[in-house]
């Protein structure tokens, strides 16, 4: 019913703007024509046009400008290399230096160091383009950077998709608004309900869209940088490396793990032992009675 109500009250503005534009060229060059596309702007018309017609496209809804403006995601990702000791310090210089300019600290972490795991730290920031240099020369004042690598997306042909759609969707909403409030209007409950429910979800895909192009243009307006903090190998651990230290080192292990294995195989044969020794015990108690009968007999 929608579709049909669309067509009828589109050919009825079509007929309409083409009799505006006969009057106007039957009074002369007094008066410019009217164009179809005018009496289409019209708040009802375009709600209908809107409805029918394709979306814009990312051209005409964004224009050149928003062609021309490229939309970058860079993303930094750093290594520091700091002493085990002063590594939560390090992390909380590098968070308060974040704080301190046009910087947001998206999360962060710090493990503790346990005997079976290396401490270590974790930060990831987003900051203004400006500020970066800044926030990298502090993470350079941190610690010794061992790795730092760079990676970016262009995410302008995201940014104008989401931007067309926004843009068409909020003239469809404008004109379903407009068509509902027109004065006099004669319609039925069912066509008002439709209409109604038409408005809501064009009002869910705009939300929709606008949370897409806030995340979209939070990635592009700043950068984000990933920093995991790691702890210095000293002299000691670094010995391991020689196959002597490495033969030492390992020694206890395969000792201990010999140990473990025949603690398993121990406990593995307890509960056959159980049951074995006293079976055994039984069938020689049996072979003693039967050999002395047979000696009695014998006998």
């Amino acid at each position: 019913m929608n579709r049909c109500l669309s067509r009828t009250l589109l050919l009825a503005s079509a007929l309409m703007a083409v009799g505006l534009a006969l009057s106007a060229c039957s009074r002369g060059g007094d008066a410019p024509a009217v164009s179809v596309q005018e009496q289409m702007a019209a708040p009802g018309a375009r709600a209908r046009m809107a409805a029918d017609a394709p979306m814009l496209t990312s051209a005409e809804a964004g224009g050149g400008d928003a062609v021309s403006a490229r939309h970058i995601a860079v993303r930094h990702v750093l290594e520091v290399v700091v002493p085990a000791a002063q590594i939560s310090d390090a992390w909380k210089a590098v968070a308060d230096a974040c704080t301190q300019l046009d910087c947001e600290v998206v999360s962060s972490s710090v493990r503790k160091e346990l005997r079976d795991q290396p401490g270590g730290a974790d930060l990831e920031m987003r900051v203004n383009p400006k500020d970066a240099p800044q926030l990298l020369g502090q993470l350079e004042g941190a610690g010794r950077v061992a790795s730092h690598s760079t990676a970016s997306e262009d995410r302008t042909a995201q940014v104008v998709d989401v931007q067309a759609h926004i843009k068409n969707r909020t003239e469809f909403r404008d004109s379903l608004r407009a068509l509902l409030q027109q004065p006099g209007a004669n319609r039925k409950l069912s066509d008002v309900l439709e209409i109604q429910q038409t408005l809501s979800q064009t009002q869910a895909e705009l939300d929709s869209h606008a949370t897409q192009l806030k995340l979209l243009m939070q990635e592009t307006t700043k950068q984000l940088v990933q920093v995991s903090f790691r702890p210095e190998v000293t002299l000691t651990e670094g010995r391991a490396a020689n196959p002597i230290w490495t033969a030492l080192r390992d020694a206890g292990q395969v000792m201990a793990g010999s140990v473990a294995s025949l603690i398993t195989l121990v406990a593995a044969l307890v509960p056959w032992l159980l049951l074995v020794v006293p079976l055994l015990w039984a069938l020689r108690r049996v072979w003693a009675w039967r050999a002395r009968r047979r000696a009695q007999r014998t006998a």
